[in-house]
């Protein structure tokens, strides 16, 4: 295990984590300023091709973003996600790993599943490729998105996926839309920071997409909180461009040869 995941983990109970989302360079280096993870996530599906389904995210499709935003990262955690269907067996999930690790020289790779991928997740551990965990809604999966944990059931079998996880040896795992008191209750029973996505204030951290963040995604769940309004700012921009070509004040003298 890597320095750069060991001072991750020992942030656990001292410092709350903070995790955003980067498909580009450009976004990269400046929340790697104050980021401890950026996740590369299959959600660039929906936030940047307008798919359906993150499932229609491809292998080289990650690939080629976490190429770009490797370029930014200098000092966060940098975690790609491993698509759907790139890890069904051990085999499969070493193969893609290894050429998602050799590609983008990232830090580590993420999975959705509890369970169903322990073999996966040990296997990919064992040679050396950092692994974190990702329970609760599982957007590659999922029929529905409602929150999990209310049933007594479902609260069980995500406590006991937590503790599967980390005793196969994930790094991290991130929470999505889990009930608040069963975040609570998986953040005190493990070892590891828990990075919440709608699982209340009681994960070790937080991850939210950025175009979210920013206001450039139209979208609206009860988990993501907008701070810009960035969709506003760029029209304002373009506009004002518009005016000074229109106007011919741009470009003026300093701009030209």
């Amino acid at each position: 295990m890597n320095k750069k995941i060991i001072d991750f983990i020992k942030k656990k109970n001292k410092s709350k984590i903070i995790s955003l989302t980067a498909y580009s360079k450009n976004i990269a280096s400046i929340i790697d300023k104050h980021c401890d993870l950026i996740l590369v996530g299959d959600s660039l599906g929906s936030v940047l091709y307008n798919f359906s389904s993150t499932k229609k995210v491809t292998l080289d499709m990650i690939i080629e973003h976490s190429k770009s935003v490797r370029q930014g990262v200098k000092k966060s955690l940098m975690v790609v996600d491993m698509q759907h269907n790139t890890y069904r067996t051990p085999k499969e999930a070493l193969t893609n790993a290894k050429k998602i690790i050799s590609k983008t020289n990232c830090d580590a790779v993420k999975l959705e599943g509890g369970k169903k991928i322990i073999k996966v997740i040990k296997i990919l551990i064992k040679n050396k490729i950092p692994v974190m965990g990702h329970l609760g809604v599982l957007p590659q999966s999922a029929t529905n998105f409602r929150f999990k944990g209310k049933k007594t059931s479902e609260r069980k079998i995500i406590l006991r996926d937590s503790k599967l996880l980390e005793e196969a040896g994930v790094f991290s795992m991130v929470l999505e839309c889990v009930e608040s008191s069963l975040a609570k209750e998986i953040t005190k029973s493990i070892n590891v920071p828990t990075i919440g996505i709608g699982a209340s204030v009681n994960c070790d951290g937080q991850v939210l997409v950025t175009d979210d963040l920013i206001g450039l995604s139209n979208i609206k769940v009860r988990f993501v909180k907008k701070y810009l309004n960035i969709e506003k700012q760029i029209n304002n921009a373009v506009l004002k461009y518009k005016q000074d070509v229109t106007e011919k004040k741009f470009p003026a003298k300093k701009h030209s040869y």
